[in-house]
């Protein structure tokens, strides 16, 4: 099925029901007063996260959603039944956006997670509650509120742990078949991938991170050049980047280290703090070199570029070098909630 990442939909709360005017009625009471009860509320739209969906597709077929009108208020002070809720499941990770104001109204992470995004309407009030000293038959009940009604979007950011990053055709889908369970498509050309897939890198029984492979990026990604620029948000809420360079271009005169730069300034542009995230440095495609030059041109690389961090040389098609790089981001992870876990632990101490 093909990603979808972001739709737009119309949700309508319930309106409330109708306070009832009415008069108590019986043999042998002539004078029995008001009696008229009040009108249910509407129901009221949540969106709830949802582990099993992964795709916002459903929401091009369906754009309008509405909850139940509130019941109108009855004669012997019955109160009118409530409007019926109503419940829309999202994947994990969805950003629901006001259309309207551009406001974020809230960030579905977490399996189970509820969000309120439209409130029913007050049911109006029956006659009763205008009953006085002076106004002994009143007939005056009030309507019931409208419901709110929004445009929202919702835009789904993946929730993984590692992401790939690179110029089209840095074999980053390559990289994530050879670590994860993931088939992504793969050819020799450039943008064969032209949405995220997830994959799944399992180290040990207890012991899994999630690693996504980003359509490749291209320079003006940022501006929105190429198809890179509609899922750079999904970066976002990684805790490590491994940046995919093909160090072994075959028309010998694309430089590597220029594609790092550019890829860098499309980061920069897009968010800042993107730059300052954890990013390794992957050297793919070394099997396209004689074996005793490719350790002399990664370092030669990695000088140019003044590379401070981590990096590694690699060829993902023939799964040489990816299984340590896979080890040592499962350190970083353990170490990652080590130091959370003590943090939360000094907190309450």
């Amino acid at each position: 099925m093909k990603f979808v990442d972001e739709a737009e939909i119309h949700v309508h709360a319930g309106n409330g029901g109708n306070g009832c005017a009415s008069f108590r009625r019986e043999k042998f009471i002539p004078f029995g007063g008001p009696d008229g009860g009040d009108g249910g509320a509407g129901g009221s739209v949540y969106l709830v996260a949802d582990e099993n969906l992964n795709t916002l597709v459903d929401f091009r077929h369906q754009r309008v959603y509405r909850a139940g009108r509130g019941e109108n208020g009855m004669s012997r002070q019955m109160h009118g039944k409530a409007g019926d809720e109503l419940t829309i499941r999202v994947p994990v990770g969805t950003v629901i956006i006001n259309i309207d104001t551009d406001e974020v109204i809230g960030d579905l992470t977490e399996n189970g997670q509820r969000l309120k995004v439209a409130q029913g309407g007050d049911g109006g009030l029956g006659n009763i509650h205008f009953k006085s000293s002076t106004n002994r038959a009143p007939r005056k009940a009030t309507s019931g509120f409208p419901g709110d009604s929004r445009e929202l979007r919702l835009e789904l950011k993946l929730l993984a742990d590692v992401g790939l990053l690179g110029f089209p055709n840095a074999g980053k889908s390559t990289f994530i078949r050879a670590v994860s369970a993931a088939t992504p498509r793969v050819a020799d050309y450039p943008f064969t991938t032209l949405h995220p897939n997830l994959g799944v890198v399992r180290i040990d029984t207890d012991q899994s991170f999630v690693i996504a492979d980003i359509p490749g990026l291209i320079e003006g990604a940022a501006d929105g050049a190429g198809l890179g620029i509609q899922f750079l948000k999904h970066v976002a809420r990684t805790s490590l980047l491994l940046h995919l360079v093909d160090m072994a271009p075959l028309d010998g005169e694309t430089d590597p280290v220029a594609q790092v730069k550019a890829i860098e300034a499309e980061l920069k542009q897009f968010d800042p703090a993107l730059l300052k995230r954890p990013r390794w440095l992957v050297l793919n495609k070394a099997d396209l070199l004689p074996e005793e030059d490719r350790l002399k041109a990664a370092k030669d690389i990695v000088k140019r570029l003044k590379w401070k961090g981590p990096w590694y040389l690699v060829s993902a098609i023939g799964r040489e070098g990816t299984w340590p790089i896979c080890l040592e981001a499962q350190k970083f992870f353990d170490e990652q909630r080590r130091a959370l876990r003590e943090s939360k632990e000094g907190q309450v101490g």
